[in-house]
Protein backbone atom coordinates (compact mmCIF):
# COMPACT_ATOMS: atom_id res chain seq x y z
CA UNK A 1 0.00 0.00 0.00
CA UNK A 2 3.02 2.43 -0.69
CA UNK A 3 2.05 5.58 -2.07
CA UNK A 4 3.91 8.99 -2.78
CA UNK A 5 2.24 11.55 -0.61
CA UNK A 6 2.00 14.91 0.46
CA UNK A 7 5.08 16.28 2.68
CA UNK A 8 3.22 15.76 6.13
CA UNK A 9 2.89 18.41 8.80
CA UNK A 10 6.33 16.53 10.35
CA UNK A 11 4.83 13.57 11.06
CA UNK A 12 5.42 10.17 8.88
CA UNK A 13 2.53 8.49 7.37
CA UNK A 14 2.18 4.93 7.99
CA UNK A 15 1.45 2.43 4.71
CA UNK A 16 0.31 0.00 7.14
CA UNK A 17 1.36 -3.85 7.74
CA UNK A 18 2.86 -5.44 4.99
CA UNK A 19 4.12 -9.44 5.34
CA UNK A 20 7.03 -9.80 2.82
CA UNK A 21 8.35 -12.55 5.16
CA UNK A 22 7.11 -14.36 8.34
CA UNK A 23 7.73 -11.40 10.59
CA UNK A 24 5.16 -8.23 9.94
CA UNK A 25 6.53 -4.36 9.08
CA UNK A 26 5.09 -1.18 8.84
CA UNK A 27 5.82 0.98 6.04
CA UNK A 28 6.25 4.42 5.91
CA UNK A 29 6.30 7.77 4.63
CA UNK A 30 7.32 11.14 4.46
CA UNK A 31 7.83 13.49 1.30
CA UNK A 32 9.22 11.16 -0.97
CA UNK A 33 11.36 9.06 1.97
CA UNK A 34 10.30 5.37 2.86
CA UNK A 35 11.10 3.29 6.01
CA UNK A 36 10.28 0.05 7.23
CA UNK A 37 9.77 -1.31 10.85
CA UNK A 38 10.44 -4.55 11.33
CA UNK A 39 8.01 -5.33 14.21
CA UNK A 40 8.86 -7.41 17.42
CA UNK A 41 6.25 -9.13 20.14
CA UNK A 42 7.11 -8.36 23.06
CA UNK A 43 8.09 -4.87 21.95
CA UNK A 44 6.30 -1.52 22.62
CA UNK A 45 4.74 0.62 20.22
CA UNK A 46 2.72 3.97 20.00
CA UNK A 47 1.81 7.23 18.65
CA UNK A 48 -0.35 10.19 18.33
CA UNK A 49 -2.53 11.01 14.99
CA UNK A 50 -2.11 14.69 14.44
CA UNK A 51 -4.56 16.96 12.25
CA UNK A 52 -7.09 15.39 10.02
CA UNK A 53 -6.54 12.31 7.70
CA UNK A 54 -6.26 12.40 3.93
CA UNK A 55 -6.27 10.30 1.10
CA UNK A 56 -3.61 7.94 0.35
CA UNK A 57 -3.85 8.24 -3.29
CA UNK A 58 -3.86 5.44 -5.66
CA UNK A 59 -1.05 3.07 -7.69
CA UNK A 60 1.96 4.82 -6.45
CA UNK A 61 0.08 8.77 -7.28
CA UNK A 62 -0.94 10.96 -4.89
CA UNK A 63 -3.99 12.32 -4.62
CA UNK A 64 -4.73 15.13 -6.78
CA UNK A 65 -7.43 16.56 -4.46
CA UNK A 66 -5.33 16.07 -1.05
CA UNK A 67 -9.29 14.86 -0.20
CA UNK A 68 -9.88 14.47 3.35
CA UNK A 69 -11.35 10.80 4.63
CA UNK A 70 -13.18 9.84 7.16
CA UNK A 71 -11.46 7.78 10.14
CA UNK A 72 -13.49 4.83 9.97
CA UNK A 73 -12.66 4.28 6.23
CA UNK A 74 -10.28 1.31 6.20
CA UNK A 75 -9.74 2.03 2.62
CA UNK A 76 -8.25 5.42 3.09
CA UNK A 77 -8.94 6.48 -0.17
CA UNK A 78 -11.39 9.36 -1.88
CA UNK A 79 -13.94 8.04 -3.91
CA UNK A 80 -12.23 8.42 -7.02
CA UNK A 81 -8.79 7.05 -5.90
CA UNK A 82 -10.33 4.08 -4.75
CA UNK A 83 -12.05 3.50 -8.06
CA UNK A 84 -8.72 4.01 -9.59
CA UNK A 85 -6.79 1.86 -7.76
CA UNK A 86 -9.90 -0.69 -7.85
CA UNK A 87 -9.65 -0.70 -11.76
CA UNK A 88 -5.90 -1.74 -11.73
CA UNK A 89 -5.98 -4.45 -9.50
CA UNK A 90 -6.09 -8.89 -10.29
CA UNK A 91 -10.10 -8.78 -8.60
CA UNK A 92 -11.20 -6.59 -11.27
CA UNK A 93 -10.76 -8.87 -13.99
CA UNK A 94 -8.76 -5.86 -16.86
CA UNK A 95 -5.46 -8.07 -17.45
CA UNK A 96 -6.35 -11.09 -19.12
CA UNK A 97 -2.73 -10.95 -20.99
CA UNK A 98 -1.17 -10.96 -17.50
CA UNK A 99 1.85 -13.62 -18.26
CA UNK A 100 2.66 -14.09 -14.73
CA UNK A 101 2.00 -17.74 -12.83
CA UNK A 102 -1.10 -17.57 -10.26
CA UNK A 103 -2.14 -19.76 -7.67
CA UNK A 104 -5.06 -20.87 -6.11
CA UNK A 105 -5.32 -21.18 -2.48
CA UNK A 106 -7.36 -22.41 0.29
CA UNK A 107 -7.46 -20.37 4.06
CA UNK A 108 -8.99 -21.12 7.09
CA UNK A 109 -9.78 -18.25 9.37
CA UNK A 110 -11.89 -19.86 12.20
CA UNK A 111 -14.73 -22.53 12.68
CA UNK A 112 -16.78 -22.05 9.53
CA UNK A 113 -14.87 -19.48 8.20
CA UNK A 114 -12.95 -20.94 4.55
CA UNK A 115 -12.41 -19.27 1.77
CA UNK A 116 -10.83 -19.98 -1.62
CA UNK A 117 -8.72 -16.84 -3.48
CA UNK A 118 -5.63 -16.61 -5.89
CA UNK A 119 -2.40 -14.73 -5.45
CA UNK A 120 0.59 -14.24 -7.82
CA UNK A 121 3.26 -17.04 -7.27
CA UNK A 122 6.35 -14.82 -7.23
CA UNK A 123 4.23 -13.55 -3.66
CA UNK A 124 4.51 -16.98 -2.20
CA UNK A 125 2.36 -16.48 1.30
CA UNK A 126 2.96 -13.10 1.56
CA UNK A 127 -1.14 -12.78 0.15
CA UNK A 128 -2.30 -15.53 2.99
CA UNK A 129 -0.80 -13.51 5.73
CA UNK A 130 -1.74 -10.36 4.87
CA UNK A 131 -5.46 -12.03 4.80
CA UNK A 132 -4.53 -12.87 8.17
CA UNK A 133 -5.20 -16.84 7.13
CA UNK A 134 -4.55 -18.93 10.23
CA UNK A 135 -4.14 -22.18 8.19
CA UNK A 136 -3.87 -22.34 4.00
CA UNK A 137 -3.12 -25.23 1.67
CA UNK A 138 -2.29 -24.32 -1.74
CA UNK A 139 -4.61 -25.91 -4.74
CA UNK A 140 -3.11 -25.34 -8.03
CA UNK A 141 -0.91 -23.29 -10.29
CA UNK A 142 -1.48 -21.63 -13.73
CA UNK A 143 -2.33 -18.66 -15.87
CA UNK A 144 -4.29 -15.68 -14.18
CA UNK A 145 -7.71 -16.37 -16.21
CA UNK A 146 -7.29 -20.22 -15.84
CA UNK A 147 -6.56 -19.60 -11.96
CA UNK A 148 -9.65 -16.70 -11.77
CA UNK A 149 -12.07 -19.58 -13.35
CA UNK A 150 -11.00 -22.28 -10.65
CA UNK A 151 -11.55 -19.66 -8.24
CA UNK A 152 -15.49 -19.33 -9.66
CA UNK A 153 -16.29 -22.96 -10.06
CA UNK A 154 -15.07 -23.87 -5.81
CA UNK A 155 -17.06 -21.33 -5.00
CA UNK A 156 -19.65 -22.35 -6.50
CA UNK A 157 -19.64 -25.58 -5.95
CA UNK A 158 -18.36 -26.01 -2.63
CA UNK A 159 -20.45 -22.92 -1.61
CA UNK A 160 -17.20 -20.99 0.32
CA UNK A 161 -16.57 -17.66 -0.58
CA UNK A 162 -13.72 -15.02 -1.65
CA UNK A 163 -14.03 -12.84 0.77
CA UNK A 164 -14.24 -12.90 4.80
CA UNK A 165 -15.04 -9.43 6.63
CA UNK A 166 -11.50 -9.07 9.17
CA UNK A 167 -14.20 -8.33 12.02
CA UNK A 168 -15.57 -12.03 11.99
CA UNK A 169 -11.94 -13.37 12.01
CA UNK A 170 -11.46 -11.24 14.78
CA UNK A 171 -14.23 -12.69 16.89
CA UNK A 172 -13.04 -15.89 16.87
CA UNK A 173 -8.77 -15.21 17.34
CA UNK A 174 -9.00 -16.08 20.78
CA UNK A 175 -10.97 -19.21 20.68
CA UNK A 176 -9.24 -20.77 17.95
CA UNK A 177 -9.44 -25.24 18.63
CA UNK A 178 -5.92 -27.22 18.67
CA UNK A 179 -3.91 -27.50 15.13
CA UNK A 180 -5.22 -31.09 14.10
CA UNK A 181 -8.66 -29.96 14.14
CA UNK A 182 -7.40 -26.63 11.69
CA UNK A 183 -5.36 -29.07 9.97
CA UNK A 184 -8.03 -31.39 9.26
CA UNK A 185 -11.06 -28.51 8.16
CA UNK A 186 -8.11 -27.45 5.58
CA UNK A 187 -7.54 -30.94 4.63
CA UNK A 188 -11.18 -31.97 4.17
CA UNK A 189 -11.82 -28.71 2.02
CA UNK A 190 -8.91 -29.99 -0.31
CA UNK A 191 -10.65 -33.29 -0.48
CA UNK A 192 -14.08 -31.43 -1.76
CA UNK A 193 -11.96 -28.89 -4.64
CA UNK A 194 -9.90 -31.51 -6.18
CA UNK A 195 -12.64 -34.01 -6.56
CA UNK A 196 -14.11 -31.32 -9.16
CA UNK A 197 -10.87 -31.54 -11.60
CA UNK A 198 -12.15 -32.33 -14.45
CA UNK A 199 -15.91 -31.09 -14.02
CA UNK A 200 -15.16 -27.87 -14.87
CA UNK A 201 -11.54 -27.18 -13.81
CA UNK A 202 -9.62 -25.65 -16.46
CA UNK A 203 -7.14 -28.07 -17.87
CA UNK A 204 -4.37 -24.87 -17.80
CA UNK A 205 -4.63 -25.18 -14.16
CA UNK A 206 -1.87 -27.49 -12.41
CA UNK A 207 -2.94 -29.11 -9.32
CA UNK A 208 -0.81 -28.95 -5.71
CA UNK A 209 -0.42 -31.38 -4.03
CA UNK A 210 -2.03 -31.34 -0.13
CA UNK A 211 0.10 -29.45 2.19
CA UNK A 212 -1.12 -27.67 5.21
CA UNK A 213 0.49 -24.63 6.48
CA UNK A 214 -0.16 -23.56 10.02
CA UNK A 215 0.77 -19.51 10.65
CA UNK A 216 -0.78 -19.94 14.47
CA UNK A 217 2.88 -18.91 15.83
CA UNK A 218 3.58 -16.59 12.84
CA UNK A 219 0.91 -14.21 14.14
CA UNK A 220 1.42 -15.05 17.94
CA UNK A 221 -1.63 -16.33 18.57
CA UNK A 222 -0.32 -19.14 20.10
CA UNK A 223 0.96 -17.67 22.94
CA UNK A 224 -1.18 -16.22 25.97
CA UNK A 225 -1.05 -12.53 26.66
CA UNK A 226 0.60 -13.40 30.03
CA UNK A 227 3.51 -15.60 28.33
CA UNK A 228 5.30 -12.11 26.35
CA UNK A 229 7.64 -11.54 29.06
CA UNK A 230 7.85 -8.11 30.61
CA UNK A 231 9.93 -6.06 33.00
CA UNK A 232 7.78 -5.70 36.66
CA UNK A 233 7.54 -1.71 36.09
CA UNK A 234 5.30 -2.17 33.15
CA UNK A 235 2.28 -1.10 33.69
CA UNK A 236 0.07 -3.98 31.04
CA UNK A 237 -2.66 -5.61 31.91
CA UNK A 238 -1.40 -9.73 31.64
CA UNK A 239 -5.06 -11.04 30.86
CA UNK A 240 -5.03 -14.52 29.59
CA UNK A 241 -8.23 -14.07 27.26
CA UNK A 242 -8.07 -13.01 23.73
CA UNK A 243 -8.83 -9.52 22.11
CA UNK A 244 -12.38 -8.11 23.30
CA UNK A 245 -11.96 -4.30 22.21
CA UNK A 246 -10.84 -2.68 18.72
CA UNK A 247 -9.99 0.89 17.78
CA UNK A 248 -12.81 2.10 15.82
CA UNK A 249 -11.32 5.12 14.56
CA UNK A 250 -8.09 7.66 15.59
CA UNK A 251 -8.96 11.43 15.70
CA UNK A 252 -6.90 14.38 16.47
CA UNK A 253 -4.50 13.57 19.22
CA UNK A 254 -5.70 10.56 19.75
CA UNK A 255 -3.00 8.35 21.28
CA UNK A 256 -2.43 4.47 20.54
CA UNK A 257 0.30 2.77 22.52
CA UNK A 258 0.86 -0.52 24.36
CA UNK A 259 3.07 -3.61 23.98
CA UNK A 260 2.76 -5.63 20.81
CA UNK A 261 1.83 -9.98 21.41
CA UNK A 262 0.75 -10.83 18.25
CA UNK A 263 -0.53 -9.42 14.64
CA UNK A 264 -2.42 -11.25 11.88
CA UNK A 265 -3.24 -9.45 8.71
CA UNK A 266 -3.28 -6.08 9.05
CA UNK A 267 -4.19 -6.26 12.99
CA UNK A 268 -1.65 -5.52 15.66
CA UNK A 269 -2.71 -7.05 18.87
CA UNK A 270 -1.60 -4.25 22.48
CA UNK A 271 -1.91 -5.40 25.46
CA UNK A 272 -2.64 -2.32 27.62
CA UNK A 273 -2.68 -1.32 30.80
CA UNK A 274 -6.32 -1.80 32.22
CA UNK A 275 -7.69 -2.99 29.26
CA UNK A 276 -6.21 -6.89 28.43
CA UNK A 277 -5.71 -6.74 24.93
CA UNK A 278 -6.84 -4.32 22.16
CA UNK A 279 -6.94 -5.01 18.29
CA UNK A 280 -5.68 -1.93 15.71
CA UNK A 281 -6.58 -2.48 12.20
CA UNK A 282 -3.64 -0.96 10.68
CA UNK A 283 -5.75 0.30 7.59
CA UNK A 284 -7.25 2.70 9.83
CA UNK A 285 -3.90 4.60 10.49
CA UNK A 286 -3.00 5.23 6.72
CA UNK A 287 -3.31 8.58 6.13
CA UNK A 288 -2.31 10.64 9.26
CA UNK A 289 0.40 12.00 10.46
CA UNK A 290 1.27 10.60 13.27
CA UNK A 291 3.97 11.37 15.76
CA UNK A 292 5.86 9.83 18.46
CA UNK A 293 4.39 9.20 22.29
CA UNK A 294 5.92 10.32 25.43
CA UNK A 295 8.36 7.61 26.27
CA UNK A 296 8.33 6.21 29.89
CA UNK A 297 8.92 2.69 31.73
CA UNK A 298 10.12 -0.53 29.87
CA UNK A 299 7.48 -2.94 28.21
CA UNK A 300 10.10 -5.48 25.82
CA UNK A 301 12.81 -5.28 23.44
CA UNK A 302 14.57 -3.02 21.18
CA UNK A 303 12.69 -3.86 17.52
CA UNK A 304 14.41 -4.45 15.06
CA UNK A 305 14.05 -1.52 11.95
CA UNK A 306 14.51 -1.82 8.59
CA UNK A 307 16.64 0.00 5.92
CA UNK A 308 16.56 3.48 6.38
CA UNK A 309 15.44 3.97 10.12
CA UNK A 310 16.76 6.57 12.45
CA UNK A 311 16.65 6.50 16.36
CA UNK A 312 15.94 10.31 15.79
CA UNK A 313 13.31 11.68 17.41
CA UNK A 314 10.35 12.01 14.64
CA UNK A 315 11.73 9.27 12.73
CA UNK A 316 9.47 5.88 12.22
CA UNK A 317 12.01 4.05 14.95
CA UNK A 318 10.63 6.66 17.65
CA UNK A 319 7.22 5.25 17.26
CA UNK A 320 8.15 1.67 17.77
CA UNK A 321 10.28 2.45 20.69
CA UNK A 322 11.70 0.22 23.15
CA UNK A 323 10.60 2.22 26.27
CA UNK A 324 7.27 3.33 25.84
CA UNK A 325 3.93 3.70 28.30
CA UNK A 326 0.59 2.19 27.80
CA UNK A 327 -2.27 3.96 26.70
CA UNK A 328 -5.16 4.30 24.19
CA UNK A 329 -6.89 7.53 23.94
CA UNK A 330 -9.24 6.64 20.88
CA UNK A 331 -13.13 5.05 20.41
CA UNK A 332 -13.21 1.69 20.92
CA UNK A 333 -15.57 -0.65 20.11
CA UNK A 334 -16.55 -4.26 21.47
CA UNK A 335 -15.03 -6.97 19.03
CA UNK A 336 -18.28 -9.22 17.99
CA UNK A 337 -21.15 -7.05 20.51
CA UNK A 338 -20.74 -3.78 18.47
CA UNK A 339 -20.92 -1.95 21.45
CA UNK A 340 -18.75 1.16 21.63
CA UNK A 341 -16.87 1.57 25.05
CA UNK A 342 -17.65 4.96 26.82
CA UNK A 343 -15.49 6.78 28.77
CA UNK A 344 -12.77 7.24 25.91
CA UNK A 345 -11.13 10.25 24.63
Amino acid sequence: MTCEVRESGGGWWCAGVRWPREVPELGWSRGGRRRVSVLAYGAGLGFRAVGERHCVGARGNVCPLGAVVPGRSTGGRCAECARLDRAHSVAADTMADDPRTYRVYLAWFGPGMVKVGITGEERGAARLREQGAVVFSWLGRGPLMAARRTEEVLRAALGVPDRIPYAKKRAVRGQLPGPEERARAVAELYARAAALEGRGWPESLERLPLEVVDQMGIFGLDRAPESTSAPESASVSESASGPVRSVRELVDGGVVAGRLVAAAGPDLHLAVAGGGVVVLDTRLITGWDLTAVPQVGQVGQVPQVGQGAQGAQGSPMSLVPHAIGSDVRVPLIDIGGGGVQGGLF
